[in-house]
């Protein structure tokens, strides 16, 4: 309760008197009995709307009759603006019916200036409950809001699904065009047709993580990163901006989200731009810092350690102190066709890297803000082939994945096949042994436990009859993991958390290759 809850506050009174020596009777009593205030006092009607306006009160003391005004139309005034600051009466001639008809026209109590010794309770009773009834309808919106931003989670989940159905096609179609080789044009038009089909299909993956909270891991270099937001941004940067980038190393990687860290910065990006309607710089920077205890804010999660910084910087307009306390409240804006959600979105994905945000801006100078994204001690250097551990590169090993989302299909393949294995791909147990019967029996098989149209148990099984007896190694959600009564009995089965992460699959590819005695090429 300002002034009364122990933080230094005072609270402002405003009061309704034309009486000096009955204002001062009153503020003595509050004196009395410790209540720390400052008080306006006023007498007419246009002093005291400003009052309300400039002075801002936590309770308003009024007089009933005043020579140029009333207490009524006080009352009237202040629940025309505001229905949560208390009101109480303070005369010597209110009867009983008149105070009945003040209660119910809004009032909070009254108070005879014959008999003030209850004033200064009913002053901290009032200012309590108002307290009280604030903290209530602060969690009502947030209730609220938090009905909303579920409901716009499940349509956004209910979208991608969609959307994911009609993008798959763009992957076989765009490899389809590619084999014509003799033709570039129809090559290169595959290639643009399956790379776009591709970020589509990450972008509504994207979308579903956000729906059901989960995230899926990949290894992200900051340099590839940078250059895909630079050629998202191409033609939206306007001639009076411009814009510097600055990458610390680009092969610097770390696990995490393309898609969602892209989304992220682009979103920080066009904000920045919006906030230099004169022109001015958007600068983005990469750094490797190392975060000690005393960085972390009270409710943070302290764990120091070294980050990626990655920071959006802007010369524009900057932001007052009240917009900074609300800029992560859901459907705060302030923009006429904003929606509120960008930057509570942009905490959510950095929030589910582990990581953090911080914010500065000043009025007239700018915004800037610093993304900070945990690198594990053995992500410090990239993850280059050519520089990792020779253990884990593979040598032309066949390994076929069988794997129904498109998406983590080639993510799978694109990896396997970066570090010296021959991967084949199968988004079904069908395709999977059409292709055995094609290429022959592989010397390894990565499959999802969770394949709706054939399932994982069946899949084993039919391997087996086509004369499988080597390793398997089963890509699982950690809250539904295989049962193993009912898999096919198998010498080297192995199961992988989901959502993948590459050096755990490279390292347990090359645990289950020497475990099933398969010689490297």
């Amino acid at each position: 309760m300002a002034g009364m809850g122990g933080q230094g506050q005072k609270v402002r009174i405003l009061q309704v008197e034309d009486n000096p020596l009955d204002a001062e009777l009153v503020l003595g009593e509050l004196e009395d009995d410790g209540i720390d205030f400052e008080v306006r006092l006023v007498e007419d009607e246009a002093a005291y709307a400003a009052a309300l306006d400039e002075f801002e009160p936590d309770i308003v003391l009024s007089d009933l009759s005043l020579p140029a005004f009333s207490g009524e139309r006080a009352l009237q005034v202040l629940r025309e603006r505001r229905s949560d600051i208390p009101f109480i009466f303070i005369s010597a001639t209110l009867g009983e019916e008149a105070a009945i008809e003040a209660l119910r026209n809004g009032a909070t109590d009254y108070i005879l200036k014959q008999n003030t010794a209850r004033l200064a309770s009913a002053v901290r009773r009032a200012l309590r409950e108002a307290d009280e009834q604030r903290a209530r309808q602060r969690a009502e919106q947030e209730l609220i809001r938090a009905q909303r931003f579920e409901s716009l989670a499940l349509l956004a989940g209910g979208l991608s699904h969609d959307l994911r159905n009609l993008l798959q096609p763009l992957l076989l179609a765009g490899d389809t065009l590619e084999d014509y080789a003799d033709d570039p044009r129809l090559s290169r038009l595959g290639a643009l047709v399956r790379d776009c089909g591709r970020r589509g299909l990450e972008m509504v993956s994207s979308m579903l993580s956000f729906a059901r909270g989960a995230r899926r891991a990949e290894q992200v270099k900051l340099g590839a990163l940078l250059e895909a937001l630079n050629l998202l941004l191409q033609g939206s940067v306007p001639r009076t901006v411009r814009m510097e980038v600055d990458v610390i190393d680009p092969d610097v990687a770390f696990e995490g989200n393309h898609t969602e860290l892209q989304q992220c910065l682009l979103n920080l990006s066009l904000n920045a731009m919006q906030a230099m309607p004169d022109g001015g710089v958007l600068r983005i920077e990469t750094d490797v810092v190392t975060l000690a205890d005393d960085f972390f804010a009270d409710g943070e999660d302290s764990a120091a350690g070294r980050y990626i910084r990655l920071s959006v910087i802007d010369t524009g307009q900057g932001m007052p102190p009240d917009v900074l306390q609300r800029l992560f409240e859901p459907f705060f804006t302030t923009k006429e066709a904003g929606t509120g959600l960008g930057l509570l979105s942009c905490k959510r994905i950095v929030a589910s890297h582990g990581g953090l945000m911080r914010v500065r801006s000043v009025v007239g100078e700018g915004t800037a803000f610093h993304l900070y994204l945990p690198l594990k001690a053995e992500e410090g250097e990239h993850l280059d082939p050519q520089v990792m551990d020779a253990s884990l590169q593979g040598e032309a090993e066949r390994v076929l994945v069988v794997v129904e989302e498109a998406v983590q299909l080639s993510l799978l393949v694109d990896t396997l096949d970066a570090y010296g294995y021959q991967a084949g791909a199968s988004q079904s147990g069908t395709a999977a042994l059409q292709w055995i019967e094609a290429h022959g029996v592989p010397d390894l098989v990565v499959m999802d436990a969770d394949m709706n149209l054939f399932t994982g148990v069946r899949t084993l099984a039919a391997l087996l009859e086509h004369g499988y007896s080597r390793a398997v190694l089963l890509l699982a959600r950690p809250d539904a993991p295989p049962n193993f009564d009912e898999l096919p009995q198998l010498d080297h089965l192995y199961v992988i958390d989901k959502p993948v992460q590459s050096r755990v699959l490279l390292r347990k590819v090359r645990e289950a290759l020497e475990a099933s005695d398969v010689p490297k090429a």
